[in-house]
């Protein structure tokens, strides 16, 4: 899709009654995020998710989608180690039934030692929400010109060590152009603006669902919307079309 220049759709969800419904629509990646904990379990941030709640949701989303490729993020504390990290992806894919997992941040021995056994990785750049007691809150990242350059260079390495999609989260659009420029893979933004290969959000956010506020980067895609499903569809197509995020849902 990347070679073609044909743009990427991806929500994360987290049962199999939505998974069908955004296969069924079209959307073509199924995230399986740990943002599970904020707005299925009423957490305050994704820390507190286990191995165990992802699995579980994981093999929901497989069970629901036909046609859809899908990721499962590895949540806070399930990779500190290559066995730690080896095991939980294990699980992921032969209990939670996914075909792909992501991991935050620059952890490129991890992302090389997986590959290299077979499996497949996603990468996650920007804002890491795993981290965000050691960042000290939801920023921008990437506005200084060694943190881009740093940014950059961290892509690269996790292209190089095998890592097959990369995340960037809540980075400023310009950066963000040059990553998906530089690499082959493809780039997946989110707040990162619109010249990423892709575009994922939180699936509750665009149904304006939910106990905390959405944030800036996101859309209210039931706004123009008669039924779930055609927000969904809207989503999906405003991606494709180029229309969606616009400079309103994106830094500088």
């Amino acid at each position: 899709m990347k070679q073609r220049g044909e743009k990427i759709s991806c929500l994360t969800v987290y049962d199999a009654s939505f998974s069908a419904l955004l296969d069924k629509v079209g959307i073509d990646i199924l995230l399986v995020g740990d943002s599970l904990g904020m707005v299925i379990q009423g957490q305050s941030t994704t820390v507190p998710v286990s191995i165990e709640d992802m699995a579980y949701h994981a093999a929901c989303v497989a069970r629901g989608r036909q046609r859809a490729f899908v990721i499962a993020d590895m949540p806070f504390m399930s990779y500190a180690g290559k066995e730690q990290a080896a095991d939980n992806a294990a699980r992921l894919m032969q209990t939670g039934g996914v075909q792909m997992v992501k991991l935050e941040g620059p952890k490129i021995d991890l992302v090389e030692f997986l590959s290299e056994n077979g499996v497949p990785v996603c990468g996650h750049l920007g804002l890491l929400p795993q981290s965000i007691n050691r960042l000290g809150g939801y920023k921008i990242q990437g506005r200084e010109r060694s943190a881009a350059d740093q940014m950059i260079a961290d892509a690269c390495r996790l292209e190089k060590a095998g890592a097959a999609l990369l995340v960037l989260e809540c980075v400023p659009a310009i950066l963000a152009e040059e990553i998906t420029r530089q690499l082959t893979i493809p780039v997946i933004g989110i707040g990162a603006g619109a010249d990423c290969d892709g575009q994922v959000l939180v699936l509750y956010d665009i149904l304006d669902i939910g106990i905390a506020k959405r944030p800036r980067f996101s859309k209210n895609f039931m706004q123009d919307a008669s039924s779930i499903e055609m927000a969904i569809k809207n989503f999906h197509e405003a991606v494709k079309q180029g229309a969606f995020p616009g400079e309103e849902h994106s830094f500088q």
